[in-house]
């Protein structure tokens, strides 16, 4: 008996130490002789990579991202063009323009600028003029824009079917229409494409009691507002420029919103 005991007692002894499985399945254990076992760190815990990633820069709470690049809002262009009246756009005129008016139509061109609106915007205007003046007028309105003047509407007359007092209470802006001066009967200098007439509702056509458009009455006393031209400033000096004369010179009529060639 006590002979078998010590054989097994020295059995228990010799016998190698069970190593514990881990539960997740397919796990290895670490084998101790792993040739490149994990180096300590300094403070007990595992040495970092050597590859550091360059921590990213965050806004802090309830900022918004700082963009990388800010849009700059580029200064508006002032754009134009000069072209001959196209068929297409003849066949639009046939209200402004027919046969027997004093100038032909390869004798006119279509010219489209670039100018300020009321509420600050940019528009595209356009017009028609004798191929006389086309080039002069495109100047005007490049000091026109570049100074800043509001024009509230620039369409072909022919848009209101060639109606002067329903262009005027529309506040257009026009050049071209064969008609007959107001008034009177003989032909217009608009007819030759020599004049125009800018912003008639702020800058209205004068003569006595009678005011084009009617709602030109509040401008009568020549407010400092936008649209409203007056002596001697840049819209004048502008057109003197080129050649043209202004109507608010005139006594009887005054005529406010026109320019021509001619002084007529």
């Amino acid at each position: 008996m006590v002979l078998a005991a010590v054989v097994l007692a020295l059995a228990a002894c010799a016998a190698p130490p069970l190593v514990e499985q881990s539960d997740a399945e397919g796990s290895v254990p670490q084998d101790a002789t792993d040739p490149s076992p994990t180096t300590p760190a300094d403070d007990g815990g595992t040495a970092p990579s050597s590859s550091v990633e360059e921590p990213s820069v965050a806004s802090a709470p309830g900022e918004p991202a700082t963009p990388s690049a800010v849009a700059v809002p580029a200064e508006p262009v002032y754009e134009a063009t000069v072209s001959a009246i196209t068929p297409a756009l003849a066949e639009r005129m046939h209200a402004s323009w027919r046969p027997g008016c004093p100038v032909p139509l390869e004798d006119l061109r279509y010219v489209t600028v670039a100018h300020h609106t009321p509420d600050g915007d940019v528009a595209t205007g356009e017009l028609v003029v004798h191929a006389d003046v086309a080039d002069g007028l495109v100047d005007v309105f490049r000091t026109l824009f570049e100074v800043g003047y509001p024009v509230e509407s620039m369409r072909l007359v022919d848009d209101f079917g060639a109606d002067d007092d329903a262009s005027m209470a529309a506040n257009n802006t026009s050049a071209f229409s064969c008609r007959a001066v107001t008034g009177g009967s003989g032909w217009s200098e608009h007819s030759y494409g020599r004049a125009l007439d800018l912003n008639p509702v702020q800058n209205p056509y004068v003569r006595g009691s009678a005011v084009l458009p009617p709602a030109g009455v509040a401008y009568l006393d020549r407010p400092d507002e936008p649209g409203v031209i007056r002596a001697g400033d840049a819209v004048v000096e502008a057109f003197a420029t080129a050649g043209w004369s202004w109507g608010g010179y005139w006594s009887r009529p005054t005529d406010y919103q026109h320019f021509s060639t001619t002084n007529r």
